[in-house]
């Protein structure tokens, strides 16, 4: 079975301010029925009148956090992408909203990977942090320090499969 089987058809939003971005990623995910938005507004339109399966969305320039509420509500599995909210609270933030993962930006050619591994695990009845931590603490590391878990240690010593 292919890696970008789980994906083929599968309807996403975009939504980032940056055109190279929604470009890159529609690239990214060509097997995916892609709409990409601009704009808070434009995205939270076409939420509220269209269905999708997945969301891709920038944290900073279309205010990611209150799209990902949107989601939320309408059972879209969303994913938080970001070049500038990258910090653990951002982290613990996207999960505590009920963002599915979290991507750094630098991280994005991945995109599909990340992807699959959330399509089979909600599958599977899995948590889909479980991979974004086998695949992102080497990451946060770099980034962040090695007590990068630090700032909000209760929140992480009951973050699933730590």
């Amino acid at each position: 079975m292919g890696k970008d089987n789980l994906l083929l058809g599968k309807k996403v939003l975009i939504v980032d301010d940056e055109p190279d971005v929604l470009e890159t990623l529609s690239e990214l995910l060509d097997m995916c029925d892609i709409t990409e938005a601009s704009s808070f507004e434009e995205a939270k339109e076409l939420l509220e009148t269209q269905h999708f399966e997945l969301a891709i969305l920038d944290i900073m320039g279309v205010s990611g956090y209150e799209l990902l509420e949107i989601t939320t509500q309408k059972k879209v599995v969303a994913v938080m992408l970001t070049a500038y909210a990258l910090t653990p609270e951002d982290v613990a933030k996207s999960h505590k909203g009920g963002a599915a993962y979290y991507i750094p930006k630098e991280e994005m050619v991945n995109i599909a990977s990340f992807l699959n591994d959330i399509l089979k695990a909600n599958e599977e009845g899995k948590n889909t942090w479980e991979g974004w931590f086998s695949r992102m603490a080497s990451f946060c590391e770099k980034r962040f320090g090695k007590d990068w878990q630090k700032s909000d240690e209760e929140f992480w010593e009951r973050f699933p499969f730590h």
